[in-house]
């Protein structure tokens, strides 16, 4: 227990700390959407830079980890996806519910609690499903946001405005650019690195802090953006299969590798791939909700809730391994 509420705490601390910024107005009225847009613009890139420059030099890990924890990840995003779609919803507010169901949250809590349980060992398995989440599931939702956004009354124009939307949006270009730098053998200069790494530490920190902010704003009943206010049994969904779903979908992953094909993983790798399926959503959705003016409130209690329950759920899971 101590455990998880040492990386716990601190996100609910920078979330209060928002809301109090907010509710006295010390940050001013136009806070939340420019420490949103620092986020997505600049400390994101960064994150996202610095981790696919080094993929590919730093070993990838078994692949039957990337396997279990990607089929799980993207499984639990197609189904929330798939049950707000069915609920008669938009594509851009299915694929953020969709991220609500799949996006766990890797770096805030991913990585510590690895660190905590496994050592060195479990910083490897921790940087590999953060790369995954951020990277992979961040691509497919804005890809799904974009081609509904920018629909067109012909195919290919619409595949055309969805590709120079991806080609501007800084956290598609920030990874292929890290992977084009790791793949012609290049090395960042210490400076830059530093730079870059400084940047990216700051996300999650400010990605928190601006849900506190819009947790404190009281919204005009006259103008929701979006196309539907906040539906409580979307945020029950998503949150069973973040909490439930998503760890339950590794293992079972996980034990199939074992029984059909023989491929055993090491521990660390094994637990770390069902510790970080388990966590709580993390802050990308809610980012993106902002940044394409979509609802909103729903995503940032699905990230509260989660990550409120999540400190039993986390305490049980981690006793049990």
């Amino acid at each position: 227990m101590e455990l998880v509420l040492s990386a716990v705490l601190p996100i609910f601390g920078l979330i209060l700390a928002g809301y109090v910024c907010g509710r006295r107005g010390t940050l001013g009225a136009g806070a939340t959407d420019s420490l949103n847009r620092f986020v997505v613009y600049l400390a994101l890139p960064a994150v996202l830079f610095v981790g696919a420059a080094h993929v590919t030099r730093a070993t990838a890990g078994p692949p039957g980890f990337l396997y279990a924890f990607a089929a799980a990840m993207l499984a639990s995003f197609a189904l929330s996806f798939g049950l707000e779609r069915r609920a008669g919803h938009r594509i851009a507010d299915c694929a953020i519910a969709g991220l609500g169901g799949g996006y766990a949250n890797t770096g805030f809590m991913g990585i510590p609690l690895c660190l905590a349980l496994f050592g060195q060992p479990g910083l490897q398995p921790a940087l590999m499903s953060s790369l995954l989440t951020i990277s992979g599931l961040f691509a497919i939702a804005l890809g799904l946001i974009e081609f509904d956004l920018q629909a067109a009354p012909g195919l290919a124009t619409t595949l055309l405005r969805v590709g120079r939307a991806l080609a501007r949006n800084p956290l598609v270009a920030a990874p292929l650019a890290g992977f084009a730098l790791d793949l012609a053998g290049l090395d960042l200069p210490p400076a830059i690195l530093h730079f870059m790494t400084l940047l990216g530490d700051a996300a999650s920190p400010c990605a928190l802090v601006t849900i506190g902010l819009f947790l404190a704003h009281r919204p005009d009943p006259a103008h929701v953006p979006g196309d539907q206010p906040a539906e409580t049994g979307s945020i029950v969904r998503q949150v069973a299969i973040k909490l439930l779903l998503q760890p339950g979908l590794t293992w079972l992953c996980l034990l199939g590798l074992e029984r059909w094909r023989g491929i055993v993983l090491p521990p660390a790798w094994s637990t770390s791939a069902l510790l970080i399926a388990a966590l709580p959503t993390g802050t990308g959705p809610f980012m993106l909700a902002k940044l394409y003016d979509r609802e909103a409130a729903s995503i940032s209690r699905v990230i509260l809730i989660s990550t409120l329950l999540s400190v039993a759920s986390i305490t049980l899971l981690v006793a049990w391994l």
